[in-house]
């Protein structure tokens, strides 16, 4: 005989078995993002459900719903009657991505040139200090995952999950051509520069300052971006018999 609400109503193990789903979805989804912001995942492959659930370790239904999910954030796209591939942003698409994200880290930038705490500067510092380590050894991959946890670590200081979450799907779909910006040495000083300004800027507690920065800073990561496309194209044709 049923003695708890939950017994009453039939809830307790589905409402379990649904938390476990969707842990397990969201797990996928944290992993294949994380193989697509790495490179091991590029835009335009496509994806074998079954062969990547075998690599998780998982049914394939939570790397179903995790390609659902993925789709709805712009990193994947659904080809009907081909199947799911890595999403290729377009060039004139990823260049208003950026002035939109320079926009919102003006914004971000003068927040917390008048609110930062020492304890989110120093956290700043810390990411700051990594970054000029992987400049000094040369790792633009690590470089690279630093530079996007910087900056959506400032967007999260500002204090505004919305914002944090519409950036973060934003940026996401930037990753191709943050990845390729980032690839040489002399790209990967001139970034490190531009990010030791910012942080002087908060540090001395000047909001316009910190917004200019910051958005000049995103601004110079746009013109590097269609700079590097033209040279790509440039390259494609000159291939071209």
């Amino acid at each position: 005989m049923p003695t708890t609400f939950h017994d009453i109503l039939g809830l307790e193990q589905p409402t379990i078995a649904m938390l476990q789903a969707s842990s397990l979805t969201s797990a996928v989804q944290q992993a294949l993002e994380r193989m697509i912001t790495l490179g091991e995942l590029a835009p335009g492959d496509k994806l074998n459900e079954a062969a990547l659930a075998e690599r998780l370790g998982v049914s394939r239904g939570p790397v179903r719903e995790a390609f659902r999910m993925l789709e709805e954030a712009g990193l994947l796209t659904l080809k009907k009657n081909r199947g799911v591939y890595v999403r290729q942003v377009p060039l004139d698409e990823a260049l208003e991505i950026y002035e939109l994200r320079a926009m919102m880290e003006a914004e971000v930038g003068a927040l917390l040139a008048s609110r930062a705490s020492a304890e989110q500067i120093a956290a700043l510092q810390t990411l700051l200090d990594s970054m000029e380590a992987a400049v000094a050894a040369s790792d633009a991959p690590l470089y690279f995952q630093l530079n996007v946890e910087f900056h959506e670590t400032l967007v999260s200081f500002a204090g505004n999950k919305k914002m944090s979450l519409l950036y973060r799907r934003l940026t996401r779909e930037l990753d191709l051509f943050r990845r390729r910006n980032l690839s040489q040495q002399a790209l990967l000083s001139s970034s490190i520069e531009e990010h030791r300004d910012v942080l002087a800027a908060i540090e001395a507690r000047d909001p316009q300052r910190a917004a200019q920065t910051l958005r000049r800073h995103v601004l110079q990561s746009r013109e590097r971006t269609a700079q590097s496309q033209a040279q790509s194209d440039a390259v494609e044709d000159g291939a071209q018999p």
